[in-house]
C-alpha cells in the first residue's frame, strides 16, 4: 500500500475551544461555492415533486389574503388604516411570511442538519446565510406579487400616495432579516439542550403574530393592547413597511430605534451563542 503525506501547508488543524466570532465569519469568505449550494437546495426543495412547483410562491399570499380579507375585514370589520383590504394583508403577510419562514428555518438548523455536520467540517454560519439568500429570492417573487396587485388598485379602485420612504424598503427587508435570524441562531443554541422549545415554536410564532400588526394597524389598538403590540419589535417593521410602500401606517421613530438596537443585540447575542454551541452540539443532539 502506498501512502502519501501531503504537504503541512495542505492541512488544517481545527481546534474547537480556539474558535471564535471573528474566525467563524472569516471562514465565510472562503466557501461561496458551498453557500450557493446551499441556496439552491433550500429552493429547489421547496418545489420538488409538487404539481404546480414555483407556482406555489404565488398561491400562498394569494390564498391567505382571501381569507384575511373575507375572516377580518369583510366579517369581523377590522380597520385597515384607510388602505384597501387586499393591499393592507397582502403587504403584511409577505413581510411576515419572509419573517417567521426564515426564523423556523434557523431555529431548526441544528437538529435539521445534524447528519450533514457530524460527517464533515464546513463553517456552520453557512447554513442560517442560505436561509436567508432563498428567503429572500422567494420574498422577492412575493414582492413582485405585491407590486403587481399595487398596480391594478392604484388605477381601478383607490390611488395611493409614492412618497420617499420607498426607498428605505431595502433596509426594513434587512432589519427583518437581521431581527428573524438573530432570534432563530438563540432558539437553535437553546434547542439543543432543551428540546420542548423546538415544540413550542408553533405556539410561539402564532402567538406572535396576533401581537403583531398583520391583521390590524396600530391606530387600531389602545390601553394595555397598545403597549403589548408596540413592545413586539416585528411591529414597527411592518407599520414602517406600510409607510415606506402607501404612505399608510403609524411610524413611531422611538420604537423603530428600540427595533434597531433589539435586532442587532439579538443578532449578536445569537452568533456567541450559536458559536459556542458547534463546538459540540453534536454529542448532545
Amino acid at each position: 500500500m502506498i501512502s502519501k503525506v501531503l504537504p503541512s501547508e495542505q492541512v488544517k488543524i481545527i481546534d474547537k475551544n480556539a474558535r471564535s466570532l471573528k474566525t467563524s465569519l472569516t471562514e465565510l469568505t472562503s466557501h461561496q461555492d458551498l453557500l450557493w449550494l446551499f441556496v439552491k437546495r433550500d429552493f429547489i426543495s421547496f418545489y420538488k415533486q409538487t404539481i404546480l412547483g414555483p407556482i406555489w410562491f404565488f398561491l400562498q399570499p394569494i390564498f391567505t389574503t382571501t381569507i384575511y380579507f373575507f375572516l377580518f375585514y369583510n366579517l369581523a370589520k377590522l380597520s385597515t388604516d384607510g388602505l384597501p383590504g387586499v393591499l393592507f394583508y397582502l403587504s403584511g403577510i409577505t413581510l411576515w411570511s419572509f419573517f417567521s419562514e426564515l426564523l423556523l428555518k434557523t431555529s431548526g438548523l441544528l437538529r435539521e442538519n445534524a447528519a450533514i455536520f457530524g460527517k464533515v467540517y464546513f463553517p456552520r454560519l453557512i447554513v442560517p446565510i442560505s436561509h436567508f439568500f432563498s428567503g429572500l429570492l422567494k420574498l422577492s417573487v412575493q414582492l413582485f406579487l405585491l407590486a403587481a396587485v399595487s398596480i391594478i388598485v392604484y388605477f381601478f379602485v383607490s390611488p395611493f400616495n409614492f412618497t420617499a420612504a420607498f426607498f428605505l424598503i431595502p433596509f426594513i427587508i434587512l432589519l427583518t432579516a437581521i431581527q428573524s435570524c438573530g432570534l432563530g441562531l438563540m432558539i437553535a443554541s437553546l434547542s439543543v439542550k432543551y428540546r420542548d422549545i423546538a415544540l413550542l415554536m408553533g405556539f410561539f410564532m402564532q402567538g406572535l403574530m396576533y401581537s403583531t400588526t398583520v391583521i390590524y394597524p396600530l391606530s387600531s389598538t389602545s390601553g394595555i393592547l397598545n403597549k403589548i403590540v408596540l413592545l413586539n419589535p416585528m411591529t414597527s417593521i411592518i407599520e414602517s413597511f406600510r409607510f415606506c410602500l402607501f404612505n399608510k401606517g403609524t411610524v413611531i421613530y422611538a420604537e423603530l430605534i428600540y427595533t434597531i438596537i433589539f435586532s442587532f443585540l439579538v443578532l449578536y447575542v445569537g452568533l456567541l451563542m450559536f458559536i459556542r454551541t458547534e463546538k459540540d452540539f453534536v454529542d448532545t443532539i
